[in-house]
Formats: structure tokens, sequence, C-alpha cells
């Protein structure tokens, strides 16, 4: 059991930090304050149970968050080639939606 809480404890750390290595490129004038309520919301729920559902639901949208997040690098943009102009975004329906 203590493995497997292992395992999802460094899934969340990459997905925190992959969270802020986007955050910190991402084109806005206010990636810094995201940058901040990013490290303010896991440090606020860094005693969560990660077996809740509330939890899984967290873990959820910020799967979707850095989704969108990455779908403004411009890496990703480009396919590779930062020099090619084509690039294009889709954005969902309802890409965040509230908590139950």
């Amino acid at each position: 059991m203590s493995s497997a809480i292992a395992q999802q404890s460094r899934e969340l750390l990459h997905l925190y930090r992959r969270l802020l290595r986007s955050c910190a490129v991402y084109p806005s004038k206010n990636r810094w304050k995201i940058y901040e309520s990013i490290r303010e919301e896991f440090r606020d729920n860094a005693g969560m149970d990660p077996e809740d559902s509330k939890t899984k639901q967290q873990i959820h949208v910020a799967y979707k968050g850095l989704g969108q997040l990455q779908m403004y690098d411009a890496m990703s943009l480009s396919k590779g080639n930062p020099n090619n102009p084509n690039w294009e975004v889709t954005l969902e329906q309802n890409p965040m939606p509230k908590p139950s």
C-alpha cells in the first residue's frame, strides 16, 4: 500500500512541476499570479486524502489546467519548430467546469 501512495505522490509532484513550468512561459501579464495561485493551491491541499473523490476531482481539474497552459507553449504550437509561423489552438466548450 505504501508503494502505491509513494507512486501517487511522485505523480502529483510531477504534475505540480509541469504546471509551474508551463505557467512560467504562459503568455499573459497575469502569469505570475497564476504561478503563485498554483503553488498556494498545492500547499493548501498537501494533506488531502488521495482516495477522496474531492481530491480526485481537483487532480482532474489540475490536469485540464495543464493542458490549457500547454496549448500556448511555443514549441507545441509550432510543432517543434519555433520559427514556424503557422500554429493553431483548439478550445474546449467547457474548459473548467465548476467543482461540485
